[in-house]
């Protein structure tokens, strides 16, 4: 069982308090740290939103948050021990500096603690909520900012964004919060790679025929409709996600576990990945949008009845992605992220290169195949050739040895978001995208956003409930290969 250290006392400051991701997600893992005793009684939560509360409805909206997000039982007395931490400032994150002294009054007598300042907003909002904390002379040297993704939806509102936020926040108190760097499979893959020499020797071209990792959500679009429909699977999903597990697969070994050191490699990573032009967009990346169909049984509208109009913008992206470098040159890394798909997933497939000789006759052998799951349920699968059991002679068969989380570790462990959150109050920058990462995956993008745009075309049509348009699954046959999509 885990032993849950506490951090030191702390200010977290939420601006955008009553949207989605803060009740789903941030305040539901900040009660969970509480419950567990990492979170000091000293520490005080303010949530900052336009909404007309005070502090007694704000508390019930938490209330409510976590019985429809986070059920389950919770002792009365330290939920209710956690929400007298919780407070609430109304503020229009517009407003002129001189209208910010009720969260400046909210913060005052505790200047020993850290200040968090965590912006769970539209990104339009980070450089004005940045500065208005400096002109009202709230964010103290030592405060940290934390910025959800997306920063800015290309390499130049990126590039604004942070130059913004940096005349307020020095680089080493940004924090911009990727929640799948903190899952524990993630973090998992660089024990695997870096703790087990059995692991790390195999880890290059000499023995991986190909890499595929997948997000697929059986959700559509939903609420965030208009956001999504600007942004795409790529600006969405691909640009952060998909590109920092990427970079977690095909990282060298980091001579510490320094922030630094990772981020470096990581940054190495992306430097290599070869950009994709016009002349590839057609071979190497399939765009799809769905249509109405059938997920999990129960029917489900197409885009555009989500949206509500017709669009050209991608719910599906397959890409064929290829770092020059030594370790993987000509080793393919397929990614692939899409709404409406037939199974909530999130996973990362090494598939290994088969045995060079048939030694046990023409029956087919498996390659060996490490799958780490992500989500729902988080673990490792190693699937190995092994004898099946009985007489006639030998037979192969393909057997996992499986790691699951959920049966090994008995007790719950945390959730990214609590892991993360932890971290920021820490200073530990470790899981957190630094500003040239940031760049540099953005300026990949933006050249297949390019190449798509110079291109042409419509996404291909899938039905809800599938895996993807049919292109995506003949992008990978043409390689002789196939997606992984067990049942």
């Amino acid at each position: 069982m885990a032993e849950f250290i506490p951090v030191p006392p702390f200010d977290l400051v939420v601006f955008g308090a009553t949207g989605d991701l803060s009740l789903r997600k941030i305040f539901p893992a900040l009660l969970h740290r509480f419950l567990d005793g990492q979170i000091p009684p000293q520490s005080r939560i303010v949530g900052v939103a336009r909404s007309e509360l005070d502090a007694a409805g704000f508390r019930k909206l938490v209330a409510e948050g976590r019985e429809r997000f986070a059920p389950g039982a919770v002792d009365a007395a330290k939920f209710t021990a956690f929400l007298e931490q919780v407070h609430y400032v109304r503020i229009d994150a517009n407003a002129p500096a001189s209208e910010w002294g009720a969260l400046d009054a909210a913060l005052g007598g505790s200047e020993s603690n850290v200040r968090i300042f965590y912006l769970s907003t539209a990104p339009s909002l980070f450089v004005t909520i940045a500065q208005r904390l400096a002109e009202a002379g709230i964010a103290k040297p030592n405060s940290r900012i934390v910025l959800e993704k997306p920063i800015g939806r290309d390499l130049a509102s990126s590039r604004a964004i942070n130059d913004g936020v940096g005349t307020v926040f020095e680089e080493r108190n940004t924090f911009r919060i990727d929640h799948y760097l903190g899952k524990e499979t993630v973090q998992n893959l660089l024990v695997l790679r870096f703790c087990n020499m059995l692991i790390e020797p195999l880890w290059s071209r000499a023995t991986v025929d190909h890499v595929q990792i997948t997000v697929a959500e059986e959700i559509g679009v939903e609420g965030r409709g208009e956001y999504y429909d600007k942004s795409g699977a790529v600006r969405d999903m691909v640009q952060n996600h998909l590109l920092q597990l990427l970079c977690l697969v095909a990282l060298e070994s980091p001579n510490t576990m320094d922030a630094d050191a990772i981020r470096t490699e990581k940054l190495k990573v992306l430097s290599a990945l070869r950009r994709i032009g016009p002349k590839d967009a057609a071979v190497k990346t399939v765009r799809g949008q769905y249509r109405a169909g059938l997920v999990s049984g129960a029917a489900a509208p197409s885009y555009a009845d989500d949206l509500g109009k017709s669009s050209a913008t991608e719910a599906f992206v397959a890409i064929k992605a290829e770092i020059d470098n030594w370790r993987w040159a000509g080793v393919p890394f397929y990614l692939r992220t899409g709404k409406r798909m037939g199974a909530r997933r999130s996973e990362i497939v090494v598939q290994f290169k088969p045995p060079p000789i048939a030694l046990f006759g023409e029956q087919g052998v498996d390659a060996n195949r490490l799958v780490l799951r992500l989500q729902p349920d988080e673990g490792v699968r190693l699937w190995l050739n092994v004898k099946e059991p009985g007489p006639g002679g030998v037979r192969v068969k393909a057997a996992p040895l499986n790691l699951s989380f959920a049966d090994a570790f008995v007790a719950r462990y945390p959730d990214a978001y609590e892991r993360l959150l932890m971290d920021v109050v820490r200073g530990n920058l470790s899981l957190f995208m630094r500003r040239d990462e940031v760049d540099a995956a953005w300026a990949w993008t933006d050249a297949l956003l390019a190449a798509w745009s110079e291109a042409g075309g419509e996404p291909y049509a899938y039905p809800a409930g599938s895996n993807g348009p049919t292109q995506s699954a003949l992008m990978l046959d043409r390689d002789g290969r196939a997606w992984w999509d067990p049942e």
